[in-house]
């Protein structure tokens, strides 16, 4: 991967980093818990590290909050992106639905949840990229 591009993909990765650390301070640590906005940022965070992999196969990503569709586009490069396609699936009403009033009511448990699949799409990003990142090609 060119310098140039390494880097992007990298920012991309900052921001999904900050997504998921935002996502899991307003649900552990304010009072009260902050779900829909932790639900919303959980999706940000999925979305980002996902655009972060298809950046890294010279790919534009679409402008879309779609993850179901992202993945399907990642899935063309990498067929095991299927594991997490039911991760992607459960974060994607979160991207609008739960910035508006009651659009979405976001229960504990459900943060709960869209934490760890966030965390595990960005993991598995991570992991899918990590020769890369680590500046192999």
């Amino acid at each position: 991967m060119k310098d140039e591009m390494l880097e992007l993909v990298r920012e991309w990765l900052r921001y999904a980093a900050n997504d998921l650390f935002t996502a899991r301070h307003m649900f552990e640590e304010a009072h009260p818990k902050q779900t829909e906005i932790s639900a919303f940022h959980c999706q940000q965070a999925a979305e980002k590290a996902i655009k972060a992999y298809l950046i890294s196969k010279n790919v534009e990503p679409s402008k879309t909050h779609d993850l179901d569709f992202l993945c399907q586009l990642c899935i063309q490069y990498d067929p095991l992106f299927q594991t997490i396609s039911a991760a992607a699936s459960n974060l994607t009403p979160f991207a609008v639905a739960a910035r508006y009033p009651k659009q979405l009511v976001s229960g504990e448990a459900e943060v709960k949840r869209a934490i760890g699949n966030a965390q595990q799409i960005y993991d598995f990003c991570i992991e899918k990229m990590g020769g890369e990142l680590a500046g192999e090609e």
